[in-house]
């Protein structure tokens, strides 16, 4: 039998437990992007992060949200969607800030909701070139460019536009189970593969310098204590077993940190001068 902390408030042991697991789990997700939001902030240099691991979040939380209107599933999980989809859109807008500012040559602005010719009108205006002297039309959709845009409100544009289509077809679709559990699934699913873009930038750099190790020890942490909460709460299967592989991703970024450590040491060396 639970200690009754106050008989007035029925308050248990089992209760406060509770509560706190649910408030770690609010504000553990958002803690590990923190010492990673003050590192781009204190070197102004955002080229070690990726920004595809906050397209992943985002997708895996709006899908998560989507997912409790065809299966209700406990609140604060879907509070977690609401803020941590908050967090990704800070961290690109300082992502997206601090890129512009370090631009030596001004490139052209590559933006998400222009059509091709109004793209490269606006484009034209806005770096003061007619009409006439630019025959090259610019498009704004090709895949290479896709999430590599240089404004903050592309970014906003193109989750909105995601939200709006998912919404609809949720709507439409959500007195199918198979469905619901689908979108279950894709949720988690992308979330567990969070770590993938991470370890692919730092495969392709050899290093893992811009990148805060502080993040990655919290990330694994916190997808530790995720999982295991998953299974605590008799979750959704598909939660816990995608948590599952997102701990095993946050592991081998955590062995790339190992592998590359001297890559990383001389790039840190270079970007101070020493």
């Amino acid at each position: 039998m639970d200690w009754i902390i106050s008989d007035e408030l029925g308050l248990t042991v089992g209760h406060l437990v509770g509560w706190a697991a649910a408030g770690a789990m609010i504000v553990g997700g958002v803690a590990p992007y923190i010492p990673q939001y003050r590192q781009i902030k204190r070197t102004q240099d955002a080229e070690g992060f990726s920004l595809y691991v906050c397209l992943a979040l985002l997708i895996a939380n709006t899908l998560r949200i989507l997912f409790w209107f065809g299966k209700r599933y406990e609140l604060p999980l879907l509070v977690q969607s609401i803020v941590m989809n908050i967090t990704m859109f800070v961290m690109i807008h300082l992502c997206v800030t601090v890129r512009k500012t370090n631009q030596i040559i001004r490139t052209r602005e590559r933006i998400f909701t222009a059509q091709p010719d109004e793209a490269a009108h606006w484009m034209d205006q806005r770096s003061g070139i007619n009409a006439g002297e630019h025959p090259h039309r610019f498009y704004d959709m090709e895949r290479k460019y896709f999430w590599a845009w240089t404004d903050f409100q592309s970014y906003v544009d193109c989750m909105l536009v995601f939200s709006v289509i998912g919404a609809a077809i949720m709507y439409l679709m959500i007195e199918f189970a198979p469905f619901v559990e689908l979108i279950g699934f894709l949720a988690v699913f992308t979330e567990a593969m969070l770590g993938a873009p991470q370890i692919a930038k730092n495969h392709q750099n050899k290093s893992t310098e811009g990148m805060s190790l502080s993040m990655v020890v919290m990330w694994t942490c916190g997808d530790v204590f995720k999982t295991a909460y998953f299974v605590l709460r008799e979750a959704p299967t598909q939660f816990w077993v995608c948590g599952s592989m997102q701990v095993t991703l946050d592991i081998v970024i955590l062995i790339q940190v190992w592998l590359y450590r001297h890559n990383t040491a001389a790039a840190r060396r270079m970007r101070r001068g020493d």
